[in-house]
């Protein structure tokens, strides 16, 4: 395994960042770390790249434990923090060249790791990173994260900020890497990039809810969930709310997602109820269960 965690927990003062967390990550997998802010995630991604010690369990990172070989650690993973933390003041190449002199190797000799991603930044090889666009910078990190040619590679909340066409060519850039042989741990608060990993561990308030492929955390969904419409959009909410069958309803776009109490639960009760409270163009149609719908569900 590329990496392990048994038990990890860490705690500032009183708030409980990460509760017993414990999962596996296989060699050459492209694995998710889904959760909103505040769930762990950066925490747990600090403790595996050896920035911040665990208050008790176990953890591996590419065979090495995260405390006795840290140092081992270091020389075997790429970390692509939330935060832009590249030096703002040097230029693009700069930057580049700095971290691999830290690692003791050249541009030259790991080049065609970074290629695909370096000649879209390559134009500007002498702006100053400060300068560049989200994107730009997202590609010059994650150049500075491989350019050692890292085993693990981490890449915390890559696409936060960044606009949807430079989220796409990243995922795509990470499928790629991937294929190279290199195993990435990648977080996200956002829910429709977790189809896009083999493997996902959905995470909230410092502990795991379920770790299994997407496919399959959403093929056990527990009951049927329709999606609701109608006119008077926030009436509907309230209306759902208090229907006496009503197990959980929440926005999803144009639509509510619905799921009832009972377990013969009939769509035109519903739309009768509806009626009765004076909505219009009503739709009741069932749907397929989301990561987000999931998480929703296990979070209750």
């Amino acid at each position: 395994m590329s990496i392990s965690l048994d038990n990890i927990s860490k705690s500032y003062g009183k708030i409980k960042a990460l509760n017993a967390i414990s999962f596996e990550v296989a060699d050459g997998e492209l694995f998710g770390l889904i959760g909103p802010d505040g769930a762990g995630k950066t925490t747990l991604f600090r403790i595996l790249t050896t920035l911040l010690l665990p208050d008790q369990g176990q953890a591996t990172v590419a065979g090495y434990d995260v405390i006795k070989d840290y140092k081992n650690i270091r020389n075997q993973v790429g970390y692509m923090p939330g935060k832009f933390s590249l030096y703002q003041d040097l230029t693009v190449a700069e930057n580049l060249n700095f971290f691999a002199t830290i690692f003791g190797t050249t541009i030259a000799e790991n080049y065609d790791l970074i290629k695909e991603i370096y000649i879209q930044i390559e134009p500007f090889k002498e702006r100053r990173a400060g300068k560049l666009s989200g994107g730009m910078k997202q590609k010059l990190a994650l150049c500075c994260a491989l350019i050692h040619k890292p085993q693990v590679l981490f890449l915390d909340e890559p696409t936060t900020g960044v606009d949807p066409v430079s989220r796409k060519e990243f995922w795509d850039m990470l499928k790629r890497l991937q294929q190279k042989g290199i195993t990435i741990l990648v977080s996200t608060p956002y829910m429709d990039e977790a189809s896009l990993c083999d493997r996902i561990a959905l995470i909230t308030n410092g502990k795991i809810l379920e770790v299994d492929t997407p496919k399959a955390i959403m093929a056990a969904y527990p009951t049927k969930i329709y999606k609701v419409s109608a006119s008077q959009t926030y009436q509907l909410i309230q209306d759902l709310k208090t229907y006496p069958e009503t197990h959980s309803v929440y926005p999803f776009g144009q639509y509510m997602h619905f799921t009832s109490n009972k377990t013969n639960f009939k769509p035109q009760d519903l739309i009768r109820y509806l009626e009765e409270k004076k909505h219009t163009d009503i739709e009741v149609i069932e749907t397929v269960a989301s990561i987000e719908d999931t998480f929703m569900e296990l979070s209750k």
